[in-house]
Order: C-alpha cells, then structure tokens, then sequence
C-alpha cells in the first residue's frame, strides 16, 4: 500500500451496518463502502468507536473486516481497529486483519483498569512487536478514562511500526503540542476525530480527518481537507459551515447514543443501509426519525 506512515485525507471512521446484534447488513455493508470510496477518500477505518466495535463479537468483527478489505481491494488503505481490553485479543484481531488484507491497524488505550502513562508506554513497547502491521494510536479519552499524553507518544514512535495518531479528545492545546513534537517527522501522521476541528487541525499542520460524517457526504470532508490544504480560506470557511450543518444530526435525540443513532438513521433514510444498533442502544423511534429526515432535506442530501 505505498508508505502508509504517510497517510493523508479523510479516513472515514465507518458504521457497521447491522440487521440483530450478530448479524451483517451485508447489502448495506456493500452499498455503504462503494458510496464512501466514491467521495475520493483516502482509506477506510472500520471497528472503532463509530463502528461499534467493543459492542460486536470477534466473529462479527472478523467477518466485517473480511467483507470490508475483500470489497475495497487495493483501491484504498483499510485501517482496522484493534482496541481491547485484553492485549492477546489485539494481537489476535490484528493477525487476522492482516491476514484479511488490512493495511493499518488502529489501538486506543485499553480502558476499564486504569493504566499511568509508564503502564501504557509499557504496554505499547510490549504489543508493538507483535503486530504484523503498522500501528496507529488512537487518542479517545472521553471513553476510554484514559490518554496517550504527548511524551507517551513521542516515545512509543520510536518504535519502528508506530506511524501515527488519531485525537479524538477534542482539546486542540493537545493537538499543538502533538504537532509542535512532531515538526521534525513529517511522516508521523497526525489525524483528528472531531469534525469541526478538521479544517483548524489541518490549517496548523495537521495530516487529516477521521470523520464519522464522511460515511453520509464523503464528498464534503475531502474537499473540506483540500482546501485547507491549499490555504483556500473563504472555500475552507464556507465546507466547515457545511460541515458544522452536517454535525446537527448528532443533536437529534437525549442521549449520548445520539451520535451514531442520528448518522445510522440518515444513512437509513437515504437507503444506504440498516439503522440497527448494538445492544444497549437502539435505533430512532419514528419521531426522531423523521427531525433526521428533515433535516437531511434542509441539508439538501435527501
């Protein structure tokens, strides 16, 4: 797959598309990879936190990367999500993924007992070396309870197959420093999660986006990245408008659910696939379902 420690674009943290709570939406799996890959992305991220993954079983989560990595072939990098809390499942699922035809895999911090920053650097410095693929971190503080602070990362790149991270924290202060550490490896790939942080991230030097946003208008975010990679500021300004439009679906509903219900719904309702959910959540009831259905119309998606 060429030099994937320097990755650049969108990488869309894809949904799972799910008919019960072990079974595929294999269609709908099919019609959302083909509807991504013609926004022009840059690779594919399946099993992180917009995938449900820790919600999945291991024979959920192998077949999709199987379908996923079969589906899109060498047309883009598939990035496989590998976070668990016990470190030989990491190992196990990352195995397959290669296997399987995976390019990256991606590793947040193992959550539940919490781990001090020597603890995690150890734990890095142990599973490294027993990955078959190259490995980004993945910054996710909000549901994991835990961080990879700055000097934790800078350390574990020194390993030969740490190529990268994803911050999903949402404190660009963190994302600076990450930057300012790594000005000197520009081929350490720097990567947000938030979406109204993509174009401010990649105006300060930042290398890309990991959008949720991306499995409903691909289109959107890469042209978002290209502009603030050219220094196009009033095209720039005008798609992080459109983008900020976009993120109101996740505003739809009470709960912190609401993210991927209100993305699982509109891909539901543009026909792209099922809005199942895995357990404990569940899909949209029909009141929800339509303020998502008026408001992909207000968006001019539907």
């Amino acid at each position: 797959m060429g030099n994937l420690s320097a990755l650049r674009g969108i990488i869309p943290a894809m949904v799972t598309p799910l008919l019960d709570r072990d079974t595929l939406d294999a269609a709908g799996l099919e019609r959302l990879v083909e509807h991504i890959l013609a926004g022009g992305v840059a690779g594919l991220f399946v099993l992180g936190s917009t995938g449900e993954a820790p919600s999945l079983s291991y024979r959920l989560r192998q077949e999709l990367v199987e379908r996923v990595c079969r589906q899109v072939g060498n047309r883009v990098p598939v990035l496989v999500g590998v976070t668990d809390t016990a470190f030989v499942e990491s190992v196990n699922v990352a195995r397959r993924a290669a296997d399987a035809g995976a390019a990256v895999v991606v590793l947040s911090t193992p959550y539940y007992f919490p781990a001090g920053q020597p603890e995690l650097l150890e734990y890095i410095r142990h599973l490294a070396p027993q990955l078959p693929l190259p490995l980004f971190l993945y910054n996710m503080p909000s549901y994991t309870k835990l961080f990879f602070d700055p000097e934790t990362v800078r350390a574990a790149a020194e390993l030969p197959n740490v190529v990268g991270l994803k911050d999903s924290s949402g404190h660009m202060g963190y994302f600076h420093q990450l930057i300012e550490l790594f000005r000197d490896r520009p081929n350490f790939s720097l990567f947000v999660g938030p979406e109204a942080l993509l174009v401010e991230s990649v105006l300060l030097g930042g290398h890309g986006g990991v959008c949720g946003g991306a499995n409903l208008c691909p289109r959107l975010y890469v042209d978002a990245f290209a502009a603030a990679s050219a220094g196009d500021l009033p095209r720039a300004r005008e798609l992080h408008r459109q983008i900020i439009a976009v993120g109101e679906l996740y505003n739809v509903g009470r709960f912190g659910s609401s993210y991927l219900k209100g993305l699982k719904c509109a891909l539901s309702v543009l026909g792209l696939c099922d809005d199942f959910l895995a357990e404990p959540f569940h899909r949209f009831r029909e009141l929800e379902r339509e303020k998502v259905r008026q408001l992909l119309e207000r968006l001019g998606l539907k």
